[in-house]
């Protein structure tokens, strides 16, 4: 397990108890009361320290290398899968994953960022960073979905779109704009849940959503802390500031109003518990879109332009 700066206090401890464990069962003695009173220790100590997360600290989990990805709850959480590959434009973007499964016997269009689990596979994925190509085959499946009748569901875990020459010179801001424009108009449920990362435009280039679900400790905002920190302070350190001011965290969120549902995730993140975390969102998701699927097309496209118009407003007190 990947050690957060952190946790190091959690992890230090965690590992004089697995030691004294180890010696009581070598030497055949009973040490029993003081491993319960060390491991009560241990849970007070994550009960302080992951009950009180900074904004940049739950940045720091929500990258987590461990963390479950776009596949694992796609595997966790649904059958029959089938991807889809390319953009009938360009080419196939391995950072989007885009198919058509089953979720909880009724049949969906899903899509997701994914990012790898090692160098080789994070050089596939583009490190969960779409290219034009990417965007494009996202609102090709979705155009599909309406087109069969299927609700979309959506993951999305990136630090941003990919900012690279060709990505510029094939129109990335093209391809995200148009998807804003056209996911106003699928005519199905579309149900997104930030999984992870939600960076930008390149999360909220398949953002436009009925419903927008955050992981707890996952984070969603317009730059990185460290990209803000790049144009406020002139220095990547101040990172932890920005994140700070940014107001990225989920319940903040929630708070302003940006999103519909904080999704709760077990102590000290997706990562230490995948099954309860997947369990967590399947029961969110699952609300959602029994609700969903009970409105007509008119009221779900109205409610869906209303959602995103209304983001932003401010009531100002008279004087």
């Amino acid at each position: 397990m990947n050690i957060l700066p952190f946790e190091k206090p959690i992890a230090e401890l965690e590992k004089k108890i697995e030691e004294l464990k180890l010696f009581a069962s070598e030497k055949k003695i009973d040490l029993s009361s003081e491993i319960k009173k060390m491991e009560e220790k241990l849970e007070a100590l994550r009960r302080r320290t992951y009950g009180s997360l900074s904004p940049w600290q739950k940045v720091q989990i929500a990258r987590h290398p461990q963390r479950p990805y776009t596949m694992d709850y796609i595997s966790a959480l649904m059958t029959d899968f089938v991807e889809l590959h390319g953009d009938r434009i360009f080419g196939d973007d391995k950072a989007m994953i885009c198919g058509f499964a089953v979720f909880e016997g009724t049949k969906v269009a899903v899509i997701g960022h994914q990012k790898g689990r090692d160098t080789k596979e994070n050089l596939k994925r583009n490190f969960g960073c779409a290219h034009p190509e990417g965007y494009r085959k996202a609102l090709r499946v979705m155009q599909l979905a309406e087109k069969f009748g299927l609700p979309v569901i959506i993951f999305i875990d990136t630090p941003g779109a990919y900012p690279g020459i060709g990505a510029e010179e094939r129109g990335q801001a093209q391809a995200i704009a148009l998807n804003l424009r056209e996911m106003v108009c699928v005519g199905v449920p579309i149900i997104a849940t930030v999984i992870g990362e939600g960076g930008s435009g390149g999360a909220l280039g398949i953002g436009v959503a009925d419903a927008v679900c955050v992981l707890e400790n996952a984070y969603y905002s317009v730059i990185s802390p460290e990209g803000c920190a790049a144009i406020l302070w002139k220095n990547g350190l101040k990172a932890p500031d920005a994140a700070e001011v940014l107001k990225l965290t989920a319940a903040d969120l929630m708070k302003l109003g940006v999103i519909d549902c904080v999704i709760p995730e077990p102590m000290g993140g997706a990562h230490r518990n995948p099954q309860e975390t997947a369990a967590n969102v399947k029961e969110a998701v699952s609300g959602y879109l029994k609700k969903l699927l009970k409105q007509d097309r008119k009221s779900l496209l109205d409610s869906r332009y209303e959602k995103f118009r209304k983001i932003g407003r401010v009531l100002e007190e008279k004087k």
